[in-house]
């Protein structure tokens, strides 16, 4: 079927008191029967996209072809997109909060045993900055959904296991996608704190989850050190953090994620400590860069293994990231951590239940039989929110001139990279 039928050949087409059909993106034919083709009709560039919430985070989900191979022209653009380095990024479509000034690009593989690849893309709220060095495990959910919506992996009828490359670490996750009947199915039955009603799950799995950034589960070569007067845990599981206790600070851990960031004595001896954690974790001066990032843990106080607060890093995470709680799961596997200290006696497989400023995200530890070392497990959820174009100032139109534009699916049409 057409989609744009003309009102000649179909019954169902109304026009309304404009003279356009209800049902086309096209104008209805006018009296002598000639058709008008759609032209661009601004100066915007349009660059498809859709909007997708993975788990407790939410951002713009690019096809990687879409996009500048150039990764400052890239960057330039996501900027622009989001509308960093304002605080409301109020000439974007960033949600002014860093959990919602996320961007996942994503493409063919790059790697042998991998169906996708999965760049994660940190666009700053306050300044005009991404970052591309870690990983997101919420934005991960919505990735493999996102790929079958794209042809890029075909569903299955049972569901569907999707290997994602992550780039910005070099590892693989395990992603297993409701796919009833061969059909992507968004809704469903499971609930995450943090979010509101329940969705499908998306259960993914963390086979490779030491050395995110370093290689190494532990940089240092240390479970445990002291850092400026603190004793911390630099752990590189799936995303590098500094892990200390909460009562070191006079906290419990179980504070509201508003009084953390409240608190600016905290906030900047926290920050001193992650600076200091960066150079020993070989990260270097990592004062532009969110890695690593700062946890507290304390004693549960609703029913849980640990209080976790996590820091993304210069604000308290309002929820839990996926990759921090797999890390702080990792660490758990290491008896003379801090993590390792405060769970005595763990022993694989085993359940945490982590909580957070809006609940609890639990995790399961097993030892992969094949290879020895841990694989954590988790359970997300994830929706398509919106799908359409992104609208960037035309910088140029180029010897090429200026592209033709589709005002029915808002996608670029000239076949070049903008």
């Amino acid at each position: 079927m057409s989609w744009a039928p003309t009102a000649a050949s179909s019954p169902l087409i109304r026009r309304d008191s404009a003279g356009w059909d209800r049902f086309s993106c096209r104008a209805a034919a006018p009296k002598d029967d000639r058709s008008r083709t759609a032209t661009r009709v601004d100066d915007l560039l349009r660059i498809p996209c859709v909007l997708m919430r993975g788990g407790t985070s939410k951002g713009p989900f690019f096809l990687r072809d879409d996009l500048p191979a150039d990764a400052a022209r890239r960057d330039a653009l996501l900027i622009e997109i989001m509308g960093g380095g304002h605080p409301l990024e109020i000439d974007g479509i960033g949600g002014g909060n860093t959990l919602s000034s996320k961007v996942a690009i994503v493409g063919p593989p790059t790697r042998d045993g991998a169906d996708v690849d999965y760049l994660f893309a940190q666009v700053a709220v306050d300044r005009r900055l991404v970052d591309t060095g870690p990983n997101c495990g919420n934005m991960l959910s919505a990735v493999g959904p996102f790929a079958i919506e794209k042809g890029l992996v075909a569903a299955e009828a049972d569901g569907t296991r999707v290997r994602i490359h992550n780039t910005n670490t070099g590892k693989i996750i395990e992603a297993l996608v409701s796919t009833p009947g061969g059909a992507l199915r968004y809704q469903g039955d499971a609930a995450i704190d943090g979010v509101p009603g329940t969705a499908a799950p998306v259960y993914l799995a963390f086979r490779e989850a030491s050395g995110a950034k370093t290689g190494k589960l532990l940089p240092s070569g240390s479970p445990q050190e002291v850092i400026a007067g603190v004793p911390v845990s630099l752990i590189d599981g799936a995303t590098p953090v500094v892990i200390a206790r909460a009562e070191t600070f006079g906290l419990t851990g179980s504070e509201p994620a508003a009084a953390l960031d409240a608190d600016r004595g905290f906030m900047a001896r926290l920050e001193t400590i992650r600076l200091e954690a960066g150079r020993r974790m070989g990260l270097g001066d990592v004062r532009d860069q969110v890695l690593p990032k700062p946890v507290l843990i304390g004693a549960p106080a609703a029913g849980g293994d640990l209080a976790v607060r996590y820091f993304t890093p210069h604000a308290c995470h309002t929820a839990l990231a996926t990759t921090g709680a797999v890390t702080v799961a990792m660490a758990a596997t290491l008896p003379d951590s801090i993590v390792g200290g405060a769970l005595p006696g763990l022993a694989l497989p085993a359940a945490l239940g982590l909580e957070h400023p809006t609940g609890r995200m639990d995790v399961r530890i097993e030892r992969d039989p094949a290879t020895g070392e841990p694989t954590v497990f988790v359970m997300r959820t994830c929706r398509s929110l919106f799908e359409g174009a992104a609208l960037v100032r035309r910088k140029s139109d180029g010897p090429a001139g200026p592209p033709r534009l589709s005002i029915c699916n808002l996608s670029v049409v000239t076949g070049r990279k903008p």
